[in-house]
């Protein structure tokens, strides 16, 4: 047995110093390199130019006339705000949290002027409202960051949950004693799997105790889900029955950490625990173009629910918004006495 394997799960050198040379401090506290953030803001944008424009307007062509106007400069002053917000992400990243809200207001102001020099330039607006437009950049800016900022701060809620349900989930006795008995049964018999057994257990651990990024890779996720499932086999044995269907261009993409194995875990619970037959699990990877989907499915008795309370999946859907917005996909249906959970995200 390879006992430093295990013992690393309470005590990892390596882990500890890898830890304590992070810095949870410095983080990028709004992302503007998203497709669903450049849509909100630029509909966001154009909403309080819609409005803005009624004031004066005498009638509907007016009011028109003057919003194309302004449209004109706004538009391509928000796309400035987002280009230079995400070319300078990593530099952005070093400031500290007050130093990059006021850095993206910056910037905001940068723009309104951007945008007013437009107009200067096509003669259409005379004189120019130069102090105007950078402090209407500066204030659209500001609600942009403030928007961002809650938005990132909604990601912490969500990863600690799913920290606290795995580390329950892992340390929850019952689990914890099944695999144990397993191993014990398998020592004289089977050293070689009991080893095994414990040496997944220890996997477990330690990547539920270790610190995660933002994000994860599929790869990652991949193997974390097929060590849950290696020790579940030993308990289950042939009423656990799982095939892989893995696309490896696919494992670069990324995703929330802790993510995949509540999916095969909330699998196994409600498909092969509760059915004296067990249950198939199918797990599958696919690589499509600049997509990559995922699909955990499980058949089950067609007498308990497969999903539970379904606080499990609410969770993962929560942290794939969070982290894709609406780049990402989740979708869950029963169909034919198989339950399917299907995640689309971009690679």
């Amino acid at each position: 047995m390879k006992e430093s394997q295990i013992l690393s799960v309470f005590h990892n050198p390596a882990s500890a110093s890898a830890r304590n040379a992070v810095q949870p401090s410095v983080a990028l506290v709004f992302d503007a390199c998203h497709v669903g953030v450049v849509l909100r803001a630029v509909l966001f944008v154009q909403a309080v130019m819609a409005v803005a424009t009624m004031f004066g307007a005498v009638n509907l062509m007016d009011w028109l006339t003057r919003l194309a106007l302004v449209t004109g400069a706004a538009l391509p002053a928000t796309l400035l705000w987002l280009i230079l917000a995400c070319i300078f992400k990593k530099v952005l990243a070093r400031l500290p949290h007050p130093g990059q809200q006021a850095a993206g207001i910056a910037l905001g102001a940068l723009a309104g002027l951007y945008g007013c020099a437009m107009l200067a330039w096509s003669g259409l607006q005379q004189p120019a409202p130069w102090w105007g437009s950078a402090f209407a950049g500066a204030l659209l800016a500001a609600a942009l960051v403030a928007a961002l900022v809650l938005r990132a701060k909604g990601k912490a809620p969500a990863t600690t949950t799913a920290r606290l349900a795995e580390l329950q989930a892992r340390i929850r006795p019952h689990f914890l004693f099944n695999t144990l008995n397993s191993a014990i049964a398998l020592v004289r018999a089977e050293p070689g799997k009991a080893e095994n057994l414990l040496e997944d257990l220890s996997d477990l651990f330690r990547h539920a105790l270790m610190e995660q990024g933002e994000s994860v890779t599929l790869r990652q996720e991949i193997a974390m889900a097929q060590a849950y499932l290696a020790i579940e086999q030993v308990r289950f044995g042939e009423r656990l029955r799982i095939e892989w269907a893995l696309d490896e261009r696919a494992g670069a993409a990324r995703l929330p950490p802790l993510l995949l194995q509540p999916l095969v875990e909330n699998a196994v619970k409600h498909g092969v625990e509760p059915s004296a037959s067990g249950a198939d699990i199918r797990v599958s990877t696919e690589c499509r173009g600049s997509r990559v989907v995922i699909k955990v499915s499980n058949t089950t008795s067609g007498v308990i629910g497969a999903g539970g309370s379904g606080t499990a999946l609410g969770n993962v859907r929560e942290r794939l918004s969070l982290l894709h917005d609406v780049q990402a996909d989740f979708q869950i249906d029963v169909k034919d006495g198989v339950f399917r959970v299907r995640i689309e995200v971009p690679i």
